[in-house]
């Protein structure tokens, strides 16, 4: 079979669409290729950022700057509004700034209800008992769950993006926050079914479910699954009875301990060491590696470029990425860890104001910092970061498992020629470009 054609473009927001199916090589509006990929890139910009947006909502936080840029960046992709490139490039790097304002506020949300994060070691075994897993991002939703769990003889266990969780001081507390199952959110179906809890997802990266624990299943928030009981609001009497009904866990602890909760303050309290070591030629590197994982065959490139990595070399890492290789033990230099975790996708925000500090601290811009950013993408919300990382100015920055589809040539040679932006190609040649050997 001949290879599929790769459409130059998609749009079919319009009457006028071509033979009534679609535009694929020019809009009939007028509309180049270019223009309708930035359009959609725009599109899926904003979408990440109002999945942050949600969650500073839930917290009681809004912001009018925001929401004003949200309706300007969404009235643009109307038909017959902006076919300027230009503008909409600079639409998409304003777009990375609003992000940026929105990670920054939600991180001060989340320290004001939690409490700054701590580092924290994680089980990830199970504790004998009655339990429910939660899936998701909602820090408010676990909150509310620990509340009514707390005396009903309950364990609660998180899973994939909720693992940063166990770092905050204000749900740590709650001694029945037992530990973490599972890794990323694409290995759901295969946990849930190994594990008889209910199971409660507060977000995105929820998965078609198996009809094995459908009926134990629960949605909540944003999210719905056909077939699954669905929560309005806070009231978790539905999860709390359904896992009364299912069998206990054994105590099965597992040799595999994770470390979450390095907050910017608990990095930056090493400043002054971490300056000296890098002065003493101790610590050579540092890399963020992480971002949204997915189950692409290039993906387990991130765990064997860590693997690689010298001895002298620091890895900050966050969102569900980290778990191609949070389990490894990379041991420290001198007390610093190799392998911080910073925490959920949108504590992006806390590397960024860390290579900041760091920046401030050796008298140099972030982009001559010893640092080097590989970045792991898979949807929407990873599109809004990668537009504010952009946005800031950083450059040299490694970009996988592939480049979005919705980049065509012209945009992607733009990037790369503004940014220095690189596709990933294997551990061991990345590595050697990184590392200068």
């Amino acid at each position: 079979m001949a290879e599929k054609e790769k459409l130059e473009m998609f749009c079919y927001q319009c009457s006028q669409t071509a033979h009534g199916t679609g535009c694929t090589v020019r809009g009939v509006c007028g509309k180049v290729p270019t223009v309708a990929r930035l359009i959609d890139n725009l599109i899926f910009a904003a979408k990440g950022m109002c999945a942050y947006l949600y969650h500073l909502r839930e917290l009681g936080y809004k912001d009018d700057e925001i929401d004003r840029y949200v309706e300007r960046a969404l009235y643009a992709t109307f038909t017959n509004v902006n076919f300027d490139s230009d503008s909409l490039f600079e639409l998409a790097l304003e777009a990375g700034r609003m992000n940026l304002k929105t990670m920054q506020l939600l991180k001060k949300a989340h320290i004001e209800r939690y409490g700054e994060p701590q580092p924290t070691k994680v089980n990830a075994g199970t504790v004998k008992g009655r339990g429910i897993l939660v899936t998701g991002h909602s820090l408010k939703c676990l909150e509310e769950l620990l509340k009514q769990t707390e005396r009903e003889g309950i364990n609660v266990y998180t899973h994939s993006e909720m693992l940063p969780a166990h770092g905050y001081p204000n749900l740590k507390k709650y001694k029945h926050l037992v530990g973490n199952l599972g890794k990323a959110w694409f290995d759901q179906k295969q946990l849930f079914s190994q594990y008889p809890v209910a199971i409660l997802a507060t977000s995105n990266c929820a998965l078609l479910p198996k009809d094995d624990y459908r009926d134990r299943m629960f949605t909540t928030g944003p999210v719905r699954l056909p077939g699954v009981q669905h929560i309005e609001g806070y009231d978790y009497s539905a999860v709390i009875k359904r896992a009364k009904s299912l069998p206990e866990l054994p105590d099965a602890p597992s040799e595999t301990v994770l470390t979450t909760g390095f907050s910017k303050s608990a990095v930056l309290s090493l400043a002054d060491k971490i300056k000296d070591l890098v002065k003493a030629g101790k610590i050579k590197k540092f890399l963020v590696v992480g971002g949204c994982d997915s189950p692409h065959k290039n993906a387990p490139y991130y765990r064997e470029f860590v693997e690689k990595l010298p001895k002298d070399t620091v890895v900050l890492t966050l969102a569900c990425g980290k778990y191609r290789f949070n389990d490894l033990n990379l041991g420290d230099i001198d007390g610093i860890p190799r392998l911080i975790d910073l925490g959920q996708c949108n504590d992006t925000i806390v590397a960024v104001e860390i290579a900041q500090a760091l920046a401030d601290a050796f008298g140099v811009s972030v982009n001559e910092l010893p640092l080097s950013i590989v970045l792991s993408w898979m949807e929407q919300k990873a599109v809004a970061i990668f537009w504010t990382l952009l946005s800031l100015g950083l450059k040299n920055m490694y970009v996988g498992p592939i480049l979005p589809a919705f980049f065509n040539d012209e945009i992607k040679n733009r990037i790369v020629e503004t940014y220095d932006l690189h596709l990933i190609t294997t551990a061991d040649e990345d590595l050697k470009r990184i590392l200068g050997k």
